[in-house]
């Protein structure tokens, strides 16, 4: 039935009984799987010989782990951008007025993204304020406007804080494509030069995707959001204002400004038992090198998981810290 917790590589602490856990993941195929599997493997080392853990998928746009922790069905969940998620404690932004105050972190896990808007080089625009003056009848591809879709909820305020909505677009004779969550159902069909979609907006800026969409064949154009935007934006979604440096696309000659999309959230719920909560943040932070390896051939400021781990960033989480994750922090010096 495997072997007992007492029997591990690493010193650290163990737990004797079994334990049974459920994790929500990604659709399958993405970051949270990934960190999750990792935990799953370093929990179960140090936990009795019938531990198991169930990594779920996810079939939405990727909220799902709040309500499925909060309700109970699931143990742990990741959920990104960090900032967004700490309105989850008191309703507000995305959130529409349902709290979820029992929720607990027990790490902040870093990924360095941003979201931009991309508009095809036809239609000759480079600012916003030029997309404003000229409306040009784009085709754009974005996330939902739904709570369910985070990226879709963020991207639309993103627009709308522009002074540009769905609405207004189609004012123009365009035409705005809504129905795809995740970032490869936007992203990848419109980079082939037979695509009639002329503009995206989204995150998951450090992808092959975007690369392509912007040093391909199609040559989009990064728009630079503009400041008082950004200033609207942080009331409102609480994300903070960012840029993208010169060179971080082969095109890019200057800095522009853009939106904070980072980092990603562990969560769990206040009730989870001590010796569990504590067990996993000893596993996100002393094991780490385990889940930094495999991201290390990709350029640090373009990894979809970052490297390496910073404890004292872990522990500054945007809801607040399971007591027994905030005692394991304390306790080897990464919180004050």
């Amino acid at each position: 039935m495997g072997e007992p917790a007492s029997k591990i590589l690493v010193p650290g602490p163990a737990i004797t009984r079994s334990i049974n856990l459920k994790f929500q993941g990604d659709w399958g195929q993405a970051n949270f799987h990934r960190i999750m599997c990792w935990l799953t493997q370093e929990f179960c080392d140090r936990c009795g010989p019938r531990s198991r853990v169930g990594i779920f998928s996810m079939r939405g746009g990727g909220s799902e782990g709040l309500s499925l922790v909060n309700d109970g069905e699931m143990h742990i969940a990741l959920g990104t951008p960090v900032g967004l998620m700490a309105a989850s404690q008191t309703g507000d932004a995305i959130f529409g007025g349902q709290k979820f105050p029992q929720l607990r972190a027990l790490a902040v896990l870093p990924q360095d993204d941003r979201m931009i808007l991309g508009i095809d080089p036809k239609h000759g625009c480079r600012t916003f304020a030029e997309i404003r003056e000229k409306k040009p009848p784009i085709k754009l591809v974005i996330g939902p406007d739904s709570p369910d879709s985070p990226t879709g909820w963020v991207s639309h305020r993103f627009l709308e804080a522009h002074g540009i909505t769905a609405d207004i677009i189609r004012s123009w004779g365009g035409e705005v494509v809504d129905t795809w969550c995740r970032p490869e159902q936007c992203l990848i069909p419109i980079k082939e030069t037979s695509s009639d979609v002329t503009a995206a907006v989204h995150e998951a800026i450090m992808t092959p995707w975007w690369i392509n969409l912007i040093d391909g064949p199609r040559k989009f154009i990064p728009i630079p959001a503009e400041p008082e935007a950004l200033e609207r934006l942080h009331k409102t979604t609480l994300l903070e204002p960012a840029t993208l440096p010169p060179g971080y696309w082969d095109s890019l000659k200057e800095e522009i400004p853009a939106l904070s999309f980072r980092d990603f959230l562990l969560f769990c719920r206040e009730d989870l038992p001590d010796d569990v909560a504590y067990l996993l943040t000893w596993c996100l932070v002393e094991t780490k090198s385990m889940i930094e390896n495999q991201y290390h051939h990709i350029n640090p400021n373009k990894t979809p998981l970052g490297y390496p781990f910073d404890p004292v960033k872990m522990a500054k989480t945007s809801i607040p810290l399971h007591p027994a994750a905030e005692r394991y922090y304390r306790e080897h010096g990464y919180l004050s």
